[in-house]
């Protein structure tokens, strides 16, 4: 049976949105987010929220949209062939924080809402999101904690969820042709319509209101670690790798471009510097190898059991679980 609330998702990604952007320019303390709300021609729109230039960070990108079409692109229908040709609305928030200290990671965090429909037929929807972690300068408490908090968003649905949905984090956030991982992954998830809408929503909202908790304490540890140029140049070289990881394989920013979306929006997780080198190489036995060796490859985060993550390091706002 069709039984969902849009009106529901829509509410508590605006919410999620405010409370993000009012947490992190908290943390920066500094630059503030500018909001910028848009239409989109071919039906919906959005609000995107940009901080540049901040003491701590130095790009970050907040967007919620809620767009619809009369037929779904490629990039949503290319593992659901039999949604070809469904109109479509799709919600979500999505965001990217790129640091400027190199031992601060980068973050990224979505979480999202489609609904594909057809006359004559039932309404199929589904759920989608998460949040992955890419360091720098790896560092084991980080990757701990982070990894503890998005254990402890799953918990409340099972135990099979976690390992479920960081599995799957590994996998999507690899670049074949690098043979590498993007970053120390997180948790990812599609397709989640089961086993009926207020869990699959409960199970979004859990996931989407943990990251504060997964990644503020991160920032607060490493944003006044010193660094020099030595650092600086790798982790622009490094940005390189999310660029093209974006750039060439991220659904979302296939999806945004194939809809017409809106091109500022979908391109606002890009890095306001890069650097590519040919030929880019570092020493095996530097601290910038660390990362490859030791972080990179998928890995069990989390095996002694025993990491309890910030739970209070944000209270929730009203309206948000």
């Amino acid at each position: 049976m069709y039984n969902v609330d849009i009106n529901a998702v829509k509410t508590y990604l605006l919410g999620l949105q405010e409370q993000i952007c009012t947490a992190l320019q908290e943390l920066d303390g500094g630059a503030q987010f500018i909001a910028d709300e848009w239409q989109r021609e071919a039906g919906g729109g959005g609000i995107s929220r940009v901080l540049a230039g901040g003491t701590v960070i130095e790009k970050g990108g907040v967007n919620f949209s809620h767009v619809m079409g009369d037929s779904m692109p490629a990039s949503a229908t290319a593992h659901r062939p039999e949604l070809a040709g469904r109109s479509f609305q799709a919600m979500g928030v999505s965001l990217v924080i790129h640091p400027r200290n190199p031992y601060v990671p980068t973050s990224h965090a979505n979480v999202r809402f489609f609904v594909a429909e057809k006359e004559g037929e039932d309404p199929v929807w589904w759920f989608g999101g998460g949040y992955d972690l890419t360091p720098y300068y790896g560092n084991q408490e980080d990757c701990q904690h982070w990894h503890a908090t998005a254990k402890a968003a799953c918990d409340p649905f099972g135990e099979a969820l976690y390992p479920r949905l960081k599995n799957w984090c590994d996998e999507y956030f690899y670049l074949p042709h690098r043979e590498e991982a993007r970053g120390v992954g997180g948790l990812f998830f599609d397709d989640l319509n089961d086993p009926d809408f207020d869990t699959a929503f409960a199970i979004m909202q859990s996931i989407g209101s943990s990251y504060l908790k997964a990644y503020g304490p991160i920032i607060e540890r490493r944003k006044d670690t010193p660094y020099g140029e030595r650092q600086r140049d790798f982790q622009l070289h490094r940005r390189g790798r999310y660029v093209e990881f974006n750039l060439v394989y991220d659904r979302g920013t296939l999806f945004g471009l194939q809809t017409g979306g809106r091109t500022e929006s979908i391109l606002m997780s890009l890095p306001s510097e890069v650097r590519w080198s040919y030929d880019y190489q570092i020493a095996e036995d530097s601290e910038e190898a660390n990362l490859g060796r030791d972080f990179l490859p998928a890995q069990d985060w989390l095996p002694a059991q025993d990491w309890l993550p910030a739970q209070d390091w944000l209270p929730a706002q009203d309206g948000l679980k």
